[in-house]
């Protein structure tokens, strides 16, 4: 099954493709203060709620980079439709392969819930860094671990332990790259129930709507094994938080 189409039917029912809430998402927007035509990049944008959002309160210009042409569709059709005006371009394409003319280009920069598109979080960090200004933005987001992880349920996720750590350490990343936390937040159980709980929902109602998919067996497969890891370890074991970074300038 094409992971593009997988993902494309798993969140089809979600506003944010993340397990963050839509009152958390407009604190962020909020506590960013843009200025009227700041520059920003987004990599893995999705459908580019984020992006769509600070075009509609601080008027920025932007680019959002996905490698899934269902997102990079849907983006377009919902920037037309909310925020017609708005200066913001998308390119299909993979994120890590972007290379922009002029480094330290961007007011802010962020890769939110796709730090395996850099291989890690720190690589994510790392490539952000390259990107923004001298005083500029870094905001990513990742899952990391908040109780051990069973070995059971890294075989289920086809994880090692050392591919997330704590809360705290994605901080740690983030100072040794000569970055700040300036704020932080994480995902409730709530937020993670509401996401992975649309996942199956999506999932189903498109089996059913469509029952002669060829894909539907691999599918509904997956998506069950999801469910079942994440009821059984990941709702006690992971958690997920988005970051907001910047250099402080003693």
């Amino acid at each position: 099954m094409d992971i593009w189409k997988y993902f494309d039917i798993t969140h089809r029912e979600h506003t944010i493709c993340n397990p963050m809430s839509d009152e958390k998402l407009n604190k962020l927007v909020e506590l960013l203060r843009l200025n009227e035509n700041a520059n920003v990049l987004e990599i893995a944008c999705g459908k580019a709620e984020f992006l769509i959002r600070l075009a509609e309160t601080y008027n920025i210009q932007g680019l959002g980079i996905d490698i899934s042409p269902f997102c990079i569709i849907e983006a377009k059709e919902k920037l037309k439709k909310r925020c017609p005006n708005a200066k913001i371009k998308f390119i299909e394409m993979d994120g890590a392969e972007y290379k922009h003319p002029e480094e330290n280009y961007f007011d802010l920069a962020m890769c939110i819930g796709a730090e395996w598109v850099f291989n890690g979080f720190r690589n994510t960090l790392k490539y952000l860094i390259q990107n923004v200004k001298r005083d500029g933005l870094v905001i990513a987001g990742c899952p990391f671990w908040q109780n051990e992880p069973t070995e059971e349920y890294l075989q289920a996720l086809e994880l090692k332990k050392n591919n997330y750590g704590t809360h705290y350490e994605n901080m740690l990343i983030g100072n040794e790259l000569g970055l700040e936390l300036l704020y932080s937040v994480v995902s409730s159980k709530d937020d993670w129930d509401h996401y992975e709980g649309l996942n199956w929902y999506s999932s189903i109602k498109y089996i059913n709507a469509n029952p002669d998919d060829k894909d539907n067996q691999e599918l509904y497969d997956r998506v069950i094994k999801s469910r079942d890891s994440y009821l059984k370890w990941g709702r006690e074991t992971l958690g997920w938080g988005i970051c907001i970074f910047q250099r402080v300038n003693l």
